[in-house]
C-alpha cells in the first residue's frame, strides 16, 4: 500500500539538497564558529554565508537575523524580549484568539507577571477586523504579536494594513510567518513588521533549527546566557549543520515558490472536484482562494473527526486536524473556536490537508476518493 503524506503543515521531509549539504558539513567541517583557529574559522564563514541569505529571503541586514532552535523560541524570544525591554513604555500586548500556542501560551504567562494582553477574535474566515483591532490598540500597547498565515485553516491576516496603522505608534509588531516562509513572498519593510519567525523544518529543512528576524532598532533582552553567540543575544554554540541545511531550504523555495504555489492551488481544485464527484458534503474553513496555497481544511458534516484520522491513516493516509485527539476525548481547535464557536459541529469533523513538494496530482485523486468512501461509510 502506497503512503501518501498530506501533513505538510506539521512537518516536512527534507529535500534532497538539503541533506547533501549537511551531510557535507557534518563530515568535513565540525568546527566551533566561535574558535579562532581555521576549524572555527570554515565553521564561521559557512554561518556567515547562511545568515547574508536567508537575511536576503525576507529583504532584512544580516545583523537582524538570530539563528534559534525553531519558531517556538523564535516567538518566545520576541514576545519575552520585547515585554521585558519596553515595559516601562507599557504592559499592554495585543494578539489574536487563533495563534500558534507558541504565542498563546507565552502571552498567558505575560498576563501572570503583569502584563494585560488582547485577543483579538476573528471571523468566520479566521480574519481579524482592522476596525477592532484600531480600537484595541492604546498609548501603553507596546506589542502586537499577530501571524501571517494560519497553520491549521490557511487564513492569512492583514499584515500590511496592521503595519501601516503601526508606523506612528509606539508598539512593535512580531509575526509569526513560520506556516507562510518559502510559500508566501515576504518583504519586512514592505510589511512593516520589527520582529519576525521562521522554523526550518516547515520548509524541508531540518528540525531543530529557525531564526527570529529583530529590526536594528529593536531592544531585545536574551532569553538564554552563556557564551557571546549571536551578538550577545542568545547565547550557545550555533548549529552550522542545520543553519547550512536551512539555508539551502530557503534556496529551494525560492527557486520553487511559483510553481510549488501553482501545484498546490491546482491540488486543492482537484481534491474538491474529486470529493464533489462522489458527492460528498463538505464545507471549506477558511478561504480557498486568498489564503495559503498549501492547507486546505475542510468539515465533513456527519463524521468525527477521531474515526476519520484513523480509518485515513489505515488506508495509509497521513493528515491531521487542529484537535488534540486522546482515547475517548478531543479537545477542540482553538482556531475553529474562534471562527466558529463552542458549539459548532465543525470542531467535531474538520480535517486539515496540506501539501508539499513531493506531493503528487495522483495522490490528491487517490486521496480524494479515498476520503470519499471514508465520508460515505462513516455516515451510514
Amino acid at each position: 500500500m502506497e503512503k501518501i503524506y498530506l501533513d505538510h503543515a506539521a512537518t516536512t521531509p527534507m529535500h534532497p539538497r538539503v541533506i547533501e549539504k549537511m551531510m557535507e558539513v557534518m563530515s568535513h567541517n565540525f568546527g566551533n564558529p566561535s574558535s579562532i583557529h581555521s576549524f572555527g574559522r570554515e565553521a564561521r564563514h559557512y554561518l556567515d554565508l547562511a545568515r547574508e541569505t536567508l537575511a536576503k529571503s525576507i529583504g532584512a541586514k544580516e545583523n537582524e537575523i538570530i539563528f534559534t532552535s525553531g519558531g517556538t523560541e523564535a516567538d518566545n524570544m520576541a514576545l519575552f524580549g520585547v515585554a521585558e525591554s519596553y515595559q516601562h513604555k507599557g504592559k499592554h500586548i495585543i494578539t489574536t484568539q487563533v495563534e500558534h500556542h507558541a504565542v498563546l501560551h507565552a502571552c498567558q504567562r505575560l498576563e501572570k507577571i503583569g502584563f494585560e494582553v488582547t485577543y483579538l477574535p476573528v471571523d468566520e474566515t479566521g480574519i481579524i477586523s482592522l476596525n477592532e483591532f484600531s480600537r484595541e490598540l492604546r498609548e501603553d500597547t507596546i506589542l502586537v504579536s499577530i501571524m501571517y498565515g494560519n497553520n491549521e485553516v490557511g487564513t492569512i491576516q492583514p499584515i500590511n494594513e496592521i503595519g501601516e496603522l503601526l508606523k506612528s505608534h509606539q508598539a512593535l509588531f512580531h509575526t509569526d510567518a513560520v506556516q507562510a516562509y518559502g510559500i508566501e513572498e515576504i518583504n519586512v519593510d514592505e510589511l512593516n513588521v520589527d520582529l519576525l519567525s521562521v522554523s526550518a523544518h516547515k520548509i524541508n529543512g531540518p528540525k531543530g533549527t529557525g531564526f527570529l528576524f529583530v529590526r536594528e532598532k529593536v531592544k531585545l533582552v536574551p532569553r538564554a546566557f552563556g557564551g557571546e553567540q549571536e551578538r550577545k543575544r542568545r547565547a550557545g554554540t550555533e548549529n552550522v549543520a542545520a543553519i547550512v541545511g536551512f539555508q539551502e531550504a530557503a534556496i529551494v523555495a525560492a527557486q520553487e515558490r511559483s510553481a510549488k504555489r501553482e501545484n498546490y492551488q491546482g491540488f486543492k481544485k482537484t481534491f474538491i472536484e474529486h470529493l464533489t464527484e462522489h458527492n460528498v458534503k463538505f464545507s471549506i474553513n477558511g478561504l480557498l482562494e486568498t489564503s495559503m496555497p498549501h492547507v486546505l481544511n475542510l468539515s465533513f458534516p456527519g463524521t468525527n473527526v477521531e474515526a476519520m484520522l484513523v480509518n485515513l491513516d489505515l488506508a495509509g493516509i497521513a493528515v491531521s486536524s487542529g484537535s488534540a485527539c486522546t482515547a475517548g476525548s478531543i479537545e477542540p481547535s482553538h482556531v475553529l473556536v474562534a471562527m466558529f464557536g463552542k458549539e459548532s459541529d465543525v470542531l467535531i469533523n474538520s480535517i486539515r490537508f496540506s501539501f508539499g513538494f513531493n506531493t503528487t496530482e495522483e495522490q490528491i485523486i487517490k486521496a480524494a476518493e479515498e476520503t470519499a468512501r471514508i465520508v460515505s461509510r462513516l455516515k451510514k
